[in-house]
């Protein structure tokens, strides 16, 4: 079978040994497995939990081919995806339903020997879920992307009647958008760097759009807004958004880094304090983060009809990170017949 690999030499597809399921385990024959900003960050060496090299993919999709021994959870023929962090099941997180800051946690797809980028692939059964037969291989791609959103959402103690601020206008940033106004949020106010960015942003719902390379953005949101961000959602990461996102939210609110910082942050202790802001790291989803993004996904609150701009065959894996790290399309999806 075929796997992707991606190396300091880039990205390459190699031949492999079909996988055999264990007890508790399921044989997946891939569908569709879409390229995430973490790959192209690990590919360039500057995502800080990724080493090269490593079998990406972890945005998965595809159907059950084989199961092994003492599997319940699902047969056959169904089509599947992935909650793709793997926990230890015994430590006092896992033991408190909190599995997704496991403190012994791996992740397929990023730190396993096996990722989604492949015809085939064996996983824990208990990582699986069923694809609502509502949804096309395209629209359940973006199941496990959009349960990080409605994670972060749940995590800053919901945006309904808040005014929201989202820096960043990826896929993340786009489906942060489309969970806060499905859960209620009463103005959105989105910044990306480029003007094609900010173009998408508006034509996804957000009631302005910001230049974040501006010197007043945090004015300018603020403005835009009318008040004060109640939720800020960090989508980037990095010093200048954390600069940012710490000035819209003043006073009282929250801040959510929902993105992978690639680097260390400085922040003001005092303006924490003295403005009695709240930062809250978020970190990927939980089963019922899955349930309600396949939810909203079906009952059409979240429309991805128009998210995927770019598809290639698993055999053409180069030019789909080449395409993800090109900032010109929101999703990149591989492609393998399964």
């Amino acid at each position: 079978m075929r796997r992707v690999i991606v190396s300091e030499d880039g990205v390459a597809v190699v031949s492999a040994e079909v996988p055999r399921p264990g007890p508790g385990e399921v044989l997946v024959r891939t569908a569709v497995a879409g390229g995430c900003g973490s790959d192209t960050h690990a590919l360039a060496g500057l995502h800080p939990f990724i080493e090269l090299p490593y079998a990406p993919g972890h945005e998965v999709c595809g159907t059950v081919e084989a199961i092994g021994a003492a599997v319940t959870a699902v047969v056959v023929g169904q089509r599947v995806t992935l909650e793709p962090f793997l926990p230890c099941w015994e430590c006092k997180q896992c033991l408190a339903g909190r599995q997704n800051i496991c403190e012994r946690l791996r992740f397929f797809g990023c730190a396993h020997d096996q990722g989604g980028m492949a015809d085939l692939f064996t996983i824990d059964q208990r990582r699986l879920h069923v694809i609502p037969d509502e949804l096309d291989w395209r629209a359940a791609a973006f199941i496990e992307p959009l349960g990080t959103p409605v994670h972060a959402v749940g995590l800053a103690d919901g945006v309904r009647d808040k005014a929201v601020a989202i820096l960043g206008a990826g896929t993340i940033g786009i489906l942060t958008l489309q969970v806060a106004r499905a859960f209620g949020a009463r103005q959105v106010v989105m910044t990306a760097r480029s003007a094609a960015s900010r173009e998408r942003a508006l034509s996804f719902g957000a009631d302005a759009a910001i230049d974040a390379t501006d010197a007043d953005a945090v004015a300018l949101v603020r403005a835009a807004l009318g008040e004060s961000a109640d939720v800020v959602f960090d989508c980037v990461a990095s010093q200048s958004t954390t600069d940012q996102a710490l000035g819209m939210a003043t006073k009282g609110g929250t801040v959510v880094v929902i993105g992978v910082p690639p680097a260390d942050v400085t922040i003001s202790l005092p303006l924490i304090q003295d403005a009695q802001l709240r930062i809250q790291g978020s970190a990927t989803y939980l089963p019922d983060d899955f349930t309600t993004a396949m939810e909203l996904l079906v009952s059409g609150r979240v429309d991805v009809s128009a998210m995927v701009t770019a598809s290639h065959d698993l055999d053409d894996a180069a030019q789909a990170f080449a395409d993800a790290a090109s900032g010109r399309h929101l999703k990149t999806l591989l492609v393998t017949g399964g």
